[in-house]
């Protein structure tokens, strides 16, 4: 997967178009004056959290013994049914249930699972291991694309004002879209890369 692949993925999953009304609901229990500043502090502890399982994320494979064609096929998979849920979204949104919290909200829900969730650190276990030898490419990825969502997120009450309910939702559709056919061919390279890779199986 080449850079732009990269980025566009790593975006599509953050999802920012579709989590500025949580993050706005979330927020609503803030004073005002410390909104931004918890959001700025939100998105720095994601970006760290995302750092840790890019270099981390070859160890925990090969602790896991998964093979880079399982981790493909398997990837696709769920970012298929995240995009499924990002197309038909349920009441829960496309991460489920986020629960409910009190006072100012610190690491949850906002900077995990809202802006690095399971779906994100997947991506990027599957990424570094599909692209051995270049963590410094993943790594511009990963910040150009916390980069743009972090920007987006700051900018959550102008987007809302200029989108509203019905453009939010439609963008976040549109990103369901893209992602479905990101998440099939995902599935499709693990499946084509074992077919290859054993041949002694096919009939």
């Amino acid at each position: 997967m080449d850079l732009l692949s990269a980025i566009l993925t790593l975006f599509l999953i953050m999802d920012p178009i579709g989590n500025i009304p949580l993050f706005l609901a979330v927020l609503r229990r803030v004073p005002a004056a410390r909104r931004r500043t918890v959001l700025m502090r939100e998105i720095g502890i994601a970006y760290l959290v995302l750092l840790v399982f890019l270099f981390a994320g070859r160890y925990m494979m090969q602790f896991l013994h998964l093979e880079a064609e399982t981790v493909g096929i398997a990837g696709g998979i769920v970012l298929f049914l995240i995009a499924v849920r990002m197309i038909f979204p349920t009441r829960q949104g496309v991460m489920g249930e986020t629960g409910t919290i009190s006072g100012e909200p610190f690491i949850v829900p906002l900077a995990v699972p809202l802006f690095a969730g399971p779906s994100t650190m997947a991506a990027l276990l599957l990424l570094e291991r599909a692209t051995p030898g270049t963590p410094w490419s993943l790594l511009l990825a990963v910040t150009v694309a916390w980069a743009a969502s972090g920007a987006i997120l700051l900018s959550s009450t102008f987007f809302y004002r200029i989108l509203h309910d019905r453009g939010l939702i439609a963008m976040e559709r549109l990103m369901g879209m893209i992602l479905v056919m990101i998440a099939v061919q995902m599935a499709l390279d693990g499946i084509r890369a074992f077919l290859a890779d054993a041949p002694a199986a096919l009939p």
